[in-house]
């Protein structure tokens, strides 16, 4: 398995892209101005030695060095031995509100960042618990099932957006049930499920009712409340400028404000707790020491161990290629001008 350190270093391959331009651009001023001091035939006897192809392939080599010495920044890892290991921990699901009224920004950065980060620095605290990501709006949809991988569950969290789902609205009981499912452990004591949301529900008339089926199965529910109960308007953003705000069908502006007592009503009938997201350090704090005084189901998870680091051969390579870029000459060589491989050879 490959395991990837500094991804961030990938963003620095937009430099090719912006060379190959630079280069051809390069080359169309070049004949611009060569054909303004001499004619072509004049240009040939000039420097009869200079080769068409050498140019490209110096650039070639350039990019392919700087590719991989990108790679080697990144940092590759090879999981070389796959080991079953013994666990204690806790099952738990975040069920993450994905609608358009987490694009509220009475919570900064909006509502929607601020529940990534939230469930992020939670996944932070765990050692060795197995999670499971929903995302849900007007339905809910399985965004990650329950795993131990924690660097998977940051990448599909920071995925997730008000677009991922057409049918808009709240639909929490939808959550809950399909939260259900994602516990296929008979044995597992303990059982959470961690709703993240504004409170805006769509659906109060089944809610409770799917907790009450919840619980049946064993499983707490926990509510994180994310936004201010005053309101806020809902932006409507362009290339992250605001053009407009949401309005009814009536045109009036949309208000949305944080609805606690739906989530509290959902978190006492669940056996759980409602927590206040505003402030996230709090937040984190007050779920790590639930989370720690509940009981750690023993399971078996395979994962790779003994990663060893690759990024010197990516460097050895890549260096070799600046090398060469360096040493090799726009005239043309001897063997290859013999071989006319690219029709330098002037034909008679």
């Amino acid at each position: 398995m490959i395991q990837l350190d500094e991804k961030i270093y990938f963003y620095l391959l937009t430099i090719i892209p912006i060379m190959v331009v630079v280069y051809v651009l390069l080359q169309i001023w070049k004949k611009r101005t060569q054909k303004k001091f001499a004619t072509p035939d004049l240009l040939k006897r000039l420097s009869p030695n200079k080769s068409k192809f050498k140019s490209i392939l110096k650039l070639i080599f350039l990019l392919i060095g700087i590719s991989f010495l990108v790679l080697g920044l990144v940092n590759p890892k090879i999981g070389t031995k796959l080991e079953t290991v013994k666990r204690e921990g806790v099952d738990i699901v975040f069920a993450i509100d994905v609608s358009k009224s987490m694009l509220a920004e009475d919570i900064a950065p909006n509502r929607l960042e601020k529940s990534k980060r939230l469930v992020s620095e939670i996944i932070n605290q765990l050692a060795s618990d197995r999670i499971g990501i929903i995302a849900y709006a007007g339905q809910a949809f399985p965004q990650l099932p329950i795993t131990t991988d924690y660097g998977a569950a940051k990448m599909f969290l920071q995925s997730m957006n008000t677009d991922m789902l057409s049918s808009q609205g709240t639909a929490i009981n939808e959550a809950i049930e399909l939260a259900s499912t994602y516990f296929n452990d008979e044995e597992q004591t303990n059982r959470v499920l961690f709703i993240v949301s504004d409170g805006e529900d769509h659906s109060e008339g089944t809610t409770l009712d799917a907790v009450e089926l919840a619980v049946d199965e064993g499983i707490r529910i926990f509510t994180i409340g994310v936004g201010k109960t005053k309101g806020s308007p809902i932006p409507i953003k362009r290339n992250g400028i605001v053009e407009s705000l949401k309005k009814d069908s009536q045109g009036e502006v949309v208000i949305t404000r944080l609805n606690e007592d739906i989530l509290e009503e959902i978190a006492d009938e669940g056996n759980g707790e409602y927590v206040d997201g505003s402030n996230t350090d709090d937040a984190v704090e007050f779920i790590k020491a639930e989370l720690n005084q509940m009981d750690k189901q023993e399971f078996e998870a395979k994962q790779f161990a003994e990663y060893k680091d690759q990024f010197q051969w990516f460097l050895g390579i890549g260096l070799l290629f600046l090398f060469l870029e360096i040493f090799l000459l726009d005239r043309k060589t001897k063997w290859l001008k013999k071989m006319n491989l690219f029709n330098e050879k002037e034909v008679h």
